[in-house]
């Protein structure tokens, strides 16, 4: 049998380490697309959630000051912002797409490509939001 052991520093050492708590994406919740996409990484991958309306200080003061302008993910070692953090999270959610995401992250200006395609995203969430949309909260922290 193959040791599959490999994969667990594609995305970052925290990724497969189930010592410490969930990572946390930090969502927009007035934003109904941003709450389904939310609420689908939490159902279906290793992580929780937690809206911007239900930030901690501790939270807040390791992100951006500007952190209201894209989503995070908060592990236990860093902080993913923007397309960073939609990777980091799609990758938690389907590991199989780990190694994929490790091929993109070795081709120059792939980092740009990523950034580019979230903010298309981003800037058209109110019309995505008419297609998939959820309500909050989606996350155990959501609900505290």
């Amino acid at each position: 049998m193959r040791n599959r052991n490999w994969s667990i520093h594609l995305i970052g050492d925290e990724l497969m380490n189930h010592k410490h708590a969930l990572p946390v994406l930090v969502y927009d919740d007035d934003c109904g697309f941003c709450t389904w996409c939310a609420a689908w990484v939490v159902r279906h991958g290793s992580l929780d959630a937690v809206g911007f309306a239900n930030l901690t200080a501790d939270d807040r003061s390791r992100l951006p000051d500007d952190y209201e302008a894209c989503a995070h993910l908060i592990t236990t070692d860093s902080v993913y912002s923007c397309g960073a953090a939609a990777e980091w999270a799609i990758a938690r959610t389907y590991p199989e797409l780990q190694p994929l995401f490790c091929a993109f992250r070795l081709l120059p200006g792939y980092s740009s490509v990523r950034e580019r395609l979230y903010r298309f995203l981003a800037n058209r969430r109110s019309w995505l939001g008419k297609i998939l949309s959820a309500e909050s909260p989606v996350g155990e922290r959501d609900q505290l």
